[in-house]
Parts: C-alpha cells; sequence; structure tokens
C-alpha cells in the first residue's frame, strides 16, 4: 500500500463570529483557492472529498451537503463526510489512498458555532439516560476533571496558568489565533473563576472557522512540493463515554493511539487540548518530554473552531516539515467529553 504524505494545508482566521451561512461555503471558498496554489492542482485533480462538520451545530439536516457548492458543482466528485471533526475525515482520505482507490485527496473541516447554543449541543453526545438529561455543558465537565487532577495532586493551578501564557506567547505570531498576548502566570492566577478550578485563560475560546488539507500519495507528492510531510503513524481510539466509568485524570485511549502511530522521537507536537489541564494529561499519556516544542501555533487555547481544530492540528504539524522546520512531529486530535476519543498521526520528512 502506498504511504501518504500531507503536501498543502490552509485554515481561516478564528473569529468569534462570521457573518456567513451555516454551511461554511463563504469560508471555504478562499480556502480552497489558497490549496490548490500551494499545491498545483486543481478541482479536477483531486480523487476524493471528505469533510467534517455537524448538522447539530447548523441547525438543519444534511448541511454538509450545501458546502459542497464550494467545490463546484462540475466535474462530478467522489465525495464523504464525517459528523465530527475533520481529524476523523482526514483518516477515511488516508485509507482511500492507502487502498490505493485515488492517489490525491482534499479534507475539509468547518463549523460556526456562533449560529447555535454550543453548549446544549455538546450535552446530546453524553449518555441519553443518566448524563444528558442534567444538561451537563462542556466547561462544566471539564472543571470536574480538573478538579480530579487538583485534588489527586497531579498538577496545580499554576501548572494550568503556565500552559495557558505560554500558548499566548506563541499566538503572538500566528494571524489566524483569536486570543495572543503576554500575560504572566501571577496575572493570571488573579483572574476570577469560571467554573471552579477553570479560569477563562483555562478554557480554549470557541470560534467559527475552518481548515483545508490535501494529501497524495508519496510518490505523487513528491512531483507536487519539495519536502512532503509523509504520513508514517496515524491511529484513533476511544474510551468510555461514562464519566464515572473511567479515571478523568488519564486518557488511555491517547496512550494507545500514540504507541500504535510510533509518538517516539517527535521534535514538535500540535495537542488539541481544549483546556488547560488536557494538555498536561496528553503530554504524559504520549511520553512527550521537555524537549518536544508543544503547540508553536498556539494551540486551540488561542482559538478554537469546532469541527476544524483537530484537522488544523495535523496541518499545522505537516507546516512545520514542508516548510523544512522540522524532521518530525505529531498531530492529536480529540472528540467527545473530557478526551473520550483521541486520533494520533506522526507526520515525517523523507530524503
Amino acid at each position: 500500500m502506498p504511504d501518504v504524505a500531507v503536501i498543502g494545508f490552509a485554515q481561516a482566521p478564528n473569529v468569534r463570529e462570521t457573518p456567513g451561512t451555516t454551511n461554511g461555503v463563504e469560508m471555504l471558498v478562499p480556502l480552497l483557492a489558497e490549496a490548490y496554489q500551494q499545491t498545483g492542482l486543481s478541482k479536477r485533480d483531486i480523487g476524493f472529498w471528505c469533510s467534517g462538520s455537524s448538522d447539530y451545530v447548523a441547525g438543519r439536516a444534511f448541511s454538509f451537503i450545501a458546502a459542497v457548492d464550494a467545490l463546484g458543482a462540475f466535474p462530478p466528485i467522489h465525495e464523504s463526510h464525517v459528523e465530527m471533526d475533520a481529524a476523523w475525515a482526514f483518516y477515511e482520505a488516508w485509507l482511500k489512498i492507502r487502498m490505493g482507490e485515488v492517489d490525491t485527496a482534499l479534507v475539509y473541516g468547518f463549523g460556526k458555532s456562533s449560529a447555535g447554543q454550543l453548549r446544549r449541543v455538546l450535552a446530546l453526545q453524553l449518555d441519553p439516560y443518566f448524563t444528558a438529561p442534567l444538561w451537563p455543558d462542556s466547561i462544566s465537565i471539564a472543571a470536574l476533571q480538573a478538579r480530579c487532577g487538583l485534588d489527586a495532586g497531579l498538577w496545580s493551578e499554576k501548572d494550568l496558568a503556565e500552559v495557558a501564557a505560554r500558548s499566548r506567547a506563541d499566538a503572538a505570531g500566528n494571524p489566524f489565533a483569536q486570543f495572543s498576548g503576554s500575560a504572566g502566570v501571577a496575572e493570571l492566577l488573579d483572574t476570577p473563576m469560571v467554573a471552579d478550578p477553570l479560569r477563562r485563560h483555562d478554557i480554549a475560546p470557541v470560534t467559527d472557522g475552518a481548515a483545508v488539507v490535501v494529501l497524495a500519495a508519496e510518490d505523487r507528492a513528491r512531483d507536487l512540493v519539495e519536502r512532503p510531510a509523509v504520513i508514517t503513524g496515524i491511529e484513533h481510539r476511544v474510551d468510555s463515554p461514562e464519566l464515572g466509568g473511567r479515571d478523568l485524570t488519564r486518557s488511555p485511549s491517547t496512550a494507545a493511539a500514540g504507541r500504535a502511530a510510533g509518538a517516539e522521537g517527535v521534535e514538535v507536537a500540535e495537542l488539541h487540548a481544549p483546556f488547560t489541564h488536557q494538555e498536561l494529561i496528553l503530554r504524559r499519556e504520549l511520553g512527550l518530554g521537555a524537549g518536544v516544542r508543544i503547540n508553536p501555533s498556539g494551540g486551540v487555547l488561542t482559538g478554537n473552531p469546532m469541527f476544524a481544530a483537530g484537522l488544523a492540528r495535523i496541518g499545522e504539524a505537516a507546516k512545520r516539515i514542508l516548510a523544512g522546520t522540522a524532521r518530525r512531529t505529531l498531530a492529536h486530535a480529540t472528540s467527545g467529553p473530557a478526551l473520550q476519543q483521541n486520533l494520533v498521526a506522526v507526520l515525517e520528512r523523507r530524503d
């Protein structure tokens, strides 16, 4: 089976609200044009298209079909969709190329969270008998997880603030970030709590946004870009949806996916951690030491476009290889409450 590489990546600015429609067409059209320009491809050259979004957030059935307007009605396309973060659409496209059905694919994810009641929508993914009827929102669940770690002595409020301060400082060079700055740890700790023990800086700002990634079989990729980011490992695993049925301070699915993908020896890791304490969990489960650069883009703590954030982590990790600033990188995406489902991809430059 052919190896697969990332050859292009584009993303929209993370903003609180866009004036566009919920189908993402307005965000996607310029991103597709940028991806074509990066790779020298046209829509006629794409063998498979796959998207990630949410009809629940859009507020209408089959909203992803309307997004196909951004791709164009002709020529006819081979298209698929996942009702979750587009990192899982990326996995589907990777499989298509590995199986030899196509040699190029384009993956895109989009979300207009400002159009609906996101906290209420996300509660619908919880256990429908015991948990969902309580309507716990994602921040409250994350606060329970953070409290478990604090009480167990696994991290402190200072540790969480240090993650936020580093992320905001790194985002200063990222034009797509919603938040950036140079606030110190002491200054952050002096802010009020939103959901004990989480403060505003501990919580990723949910934004409207979109991302596009272009894939190609390695042989084809070398004809299109100078340094393709070859996917040497990719895996996704899932933990129990029952919040009381697992240790919320651990993420076994991340550890298992990391082992299967070969997460050792990476220089850069882009982690999809919507809360500061979740970055600490992911770093431990993936065995990322002090020598690994974590979220040089600023990560989702500086802008969290629902259903595109995980795909953007893959794009950011690939971008380091495409630019020649790293040789081996890791990307992580999550879905579900409290790091329930996790995907890990390892990308590498091959000379």
